[in-house]
């Protein structure tokens, strides 16, 4: 196959929010009373904000009303929306900008596969929101990562076989995502982390090389 469409996540891979992430979610931690590390963290890569409320939960020894978590998501956003609002064009991650461009002159279609519901508004503040031809609405996904919906999802907006797609993921159940749908992966980060995708590289920078050598195996 040649593939011909690439679906990025978000955070870890286009721009790094997780820092403004970890300030948001240690706060509300610190909140219910317990305590937030960044390998926490770190294990909420992909994982959707509910799914991601609940591991944080799960640490106190109280129960929650469901009225309660909703509440404690929505306090969770807030914050998060009020860290990034300075964010701009500056924060895209070496390489992406650049790759965008090649893809685009290529022919490739692309699509965003974001977990988070402020995605529209991260890409709008980077500049980017007009690259994409279809961004997932996170809200409408009915399983989160690493169940393969929203890659399947960007994949049938943009009348793409998943064989012929290629999704990019910086976390471990977004990796997993991909390969379930069928598509091939190109994992960001830490090998040993990402053993299952097909590719890993340590950053977006060598990414543009990477789908070249794809293309020429085809």
């Amino acid at each position: 196959m040649t593939p011909k469409t690439c679906i990025f996540d978000l955070d870890g891979v286009v721009v790094d929010t997780a820092k403004y992430h970890f300030q948001a979610w240690r706060r509300l931690a610190e909140f219910v009373g317990v305590a937030f590390t960044h390998e926490d963290n770190d294990n909420l890569k992909g994982v959707g904000r509910m799914e991601s409320l609940d591991y944080i939960l799960a640490k106190s020894p109280r129960l929650f009303s469901n009225k309660e978590r909703l509440a404690l998501a929505d306090q969770k956003n807030d914050d998060y929306k009020e860290l990034i609002k300075g964010i701009n064009a500056a924060e895209l991650l070496p390489g992406v900008s650049d790759t965008f461009t090649w893809l685009r002159e290529e022919g490739w279609k692309i699509g965003l596969a974001s977990a988070s519901r402020n995605a529209p508004q991260v890409i709008k503040s980077l500049g980017v929101e007009g690259v994409f031809d279809y961004v997932a609405d996170a809200g409408k996904i009915l399983n989160g990562k690493p169940a393969p919906d929203i890659f399947l999802d960007v994949a049938r907006a943009l009348n793409s076989a998943p064989t012929d797609a290629i999704g990019v993921e910086d976390a471990v159940a977004g990796v997993t995502a991909i390969k379930a749908a069928g598509m091939i992966a190109v994992g960001i980060g830490d090998p040993a982390l990402l053993h299952e995708a097909d590719v890993v590289m340590p950053t977006p920078e060598g990414l543009i090389e990477c789908f070249k050598l794809m293309q020429a195996k085809a």
